[in-house]
């Protein structure tokens, strides 16, 4: 089980990296926990998804405990498919900052949308 020590740090890294995002910079996102992890939702100001411009899911990380899941540790990066109304793995990385990295330059435009 993970620390409160090491969820606080978590929060921190994802506020800090949620503030030098590439896209939709000038909109507030929110994180908050969801399950094992931490869920990321965001105005919808392109109206591609809610045409009022709502809040909606955005990204999910969750933490991999080493031989879960077949993987060695690590996190989990999810989109939302709002379509499908579900999450869809998108990414996995050994380190929280590298997905976090991946997450806000979105360079395929699958999370910001």
């Amino acid at each position: 089980m993970r620390s409160a020590a090491v969820s606080s740090l978590d929060a921190r890294r994802i506020e800090n990296a949620l503030d030098q995002r590439s896209r939709y910079k000038y909109v507030q996102p929110r994180f908050l926990r969801e399950g094992r992890g931490w869920k990321i939702a965001s105005p919808n100001c392109s109206r591609n998804v809610d045409s009022a411009g709502g809040e909606i899911d955005i990204a999910w990380l969750v933490p991999v405990a080493a031989g879960r899941q077949g993987l060695d540790g690590g996190w989990l990066l999810y989109a939302r498919d709002h379509a499908q109304d579900c999450w869809q793995l998108k990414r996995h990385d050994a380190s929280l900052p590298a997905l976090l990295a991946h997450l806000c330059a979105d360079p395929d435009r699958e999370f910001w949308v």
